[in-house]
């Protein structure tokens, strides 16, 4: 190749590879007990103020995850900040099955180790002041998978038997792959969660405490009020992390986040999407 050739394909790699390079950055919050949450910021092109999304990745996941949504909003005007979790972490996971001797034990101790979501809570609280010095959101949601998802659960309002208390500091509420009663929740937890709420699972996301049809319980269980409740045919519980053959739970599942987020910033409930893959009901 010629060194004019070489040049040009250089820029033209850098052209392509800039603005996702842009688009995002990695920041550090502190939090109220001295430490820090490192948050990776998705903002949108538009200079003015956003509404904004907190995104909560599952035990073992860190702020590098979750892409797919944190991109997917950002592309439609959001200011989307994907949350790292010391207390539940990847090395908190690990260190977890070591002393349990496994995954299973370790997963199951720190999903409900109530310290754990004591940090999230206080990620969360980080997460809004540093998007506060930017400037206030018209609108604001906490989306969260798996272990994120309790997290999301809790913040809105569900008992729990961990004595975990959340601050419902949101205008709504994604749930990915929820939980059921459990050894965390208790029968009719989420009967006092008023906020609109969007939970969406598939049918092959099982759960440590039940099969799959057990994360539809807190839908059955909460009130009328702009509750939306979609299940992907074939989904796995990772793929809603992007993970494996993740193709068509990442499209539906950005599929129905947009069409509760779009429809809730008009000031309205707005209506699911009925797509061939997926089945929605609402309330």
């Amino acid at each position: 190749m010629k060194r004019l050739d070489i040049t040009v394909a250089s820029a033209v790699l850098f052209l392509l590879l800039a603005p996702s390079a842009q688009a995002q950055k990695l920041v550090q919050a502190p939090r109220e007990d001295g430490a820090s949450t490192p948050l990776r910021v998705y903002a949108p092109s538009d200079n003015g103020c956003a509404p904004l999304a907190l995104i909560s990745p599952g035990a073992g996941g860190n702020e590098n995850g979750y892409e797919y949504i944190a991109q997917g909003l950002q592309s439609n005007g959001w200011r989307a900040i994907v949350m790292g979790h010391k207390e539940s972490g990847g090395s908190a996971l690990g260190s977890d099955m070591r002393n349990a001797g496994g995954l299973k034990r370790g997963l199951q101790e720190l999903v409900n180790d109530p310290k754990a979501y004591d940090g999230r809570l206080m990620d969360i609280a980080a997460a809004l002041k540093w998007a506060a010095t930017l400037c206030k959101a018209p609108f604001v949601t906490l989306i969260g998978h798996s272990m994120g998802a309790r997290t999301v659960m809790v913040e809105a309002g569900a008992m729990n038997n961990l004595g975990v208390k959340g601050r419902d500091r949101f205008d709504a509420y994604i749930a990915l792959s929820p939980d059921g009663p459990g050894e965390m929740f208790p029968e009719n937890a989420w009967a006092g969660i008023r906020k609109p709420v969007l939970m969406l699972t598939g049918t092959r996301d099982k759960g440590l405490d039940g099969e799959w049809k057990s994360r539809t319980i807190p839908y059955d269980d909460m009130p009328p009020g702009c509750k939306w409740l979609g299940v992907i045919n074939e989904a796995s519980h990772m793929n809603f992390a992007g993970v494996g053959f993740a193709g068509a739970t990442k499209k539906l599942t950005l599929l129905e986040t947009k069409a509760f987020l779009d429809g809730l910033l008009t000031g309205k409930c707005g209506s699911p999407i009925q797509s061939p893959g997926i089945t929605v009901t609402n309330k």
